[in-house]
């Protein structure tokens, strides 16, 4: 709630800054989705392995993955669907990859340092 006495904006050229850079509602929408997307572990953990070794089979990703070929394949199908990790078939075998202009510094800065920040304290904690 605005506080009555508080008259809006405080700082009008800050107000209009902001509004300028920020993402349309239909971005926002966009990005919150996919995001939503990559919050699942499985998904997650496809992501990171395939950062690391640019390809594998389902197989291979539930091996490193210690997971099961079922979940994999399934976290698989959703990335791809995404437009988040692509496949190659070679004979019987599919390879996944990511996307061509999957984002490095997504890869690299972010999904790791959230990764760190989520384990730093809180300021509450001390």
């Amino acid at each position: 709630m605005l506080d009555a006495n508080h008259l809006h904006p405080v700082d009008p050229d800050r107000v209009a800054r902001a509004r300028a850079r920020l993402p349309s509602r239909d971005e926002a929408a966009q990005l919150t989705s996919v995001l939503s997307l990559m919050a699942d572990p499985t998904r997650a953990r496809v992501l990171f392995a395939l950062d690391l070794v640019e390809e594998l089979c389902v197989g291979d990703l539930a091996l490193a993955l210690e997971s099961n070929e079922d979940a994999v394949g399934y976290a698989l199908r959703l990335l791809r669907t995404a437009g988040l990790v692509v496949n190659r078939k070679q004979g019987r075998v599919v390879y996944y990859r990511l996307a061509d202009g999957f984002p490095e510094p997504l890869r690299e800065h972010c999904l790791r340092q959230l990764v760190v920040l989520s384990e730093a304290p809180g300021p509450e904690d001390g």
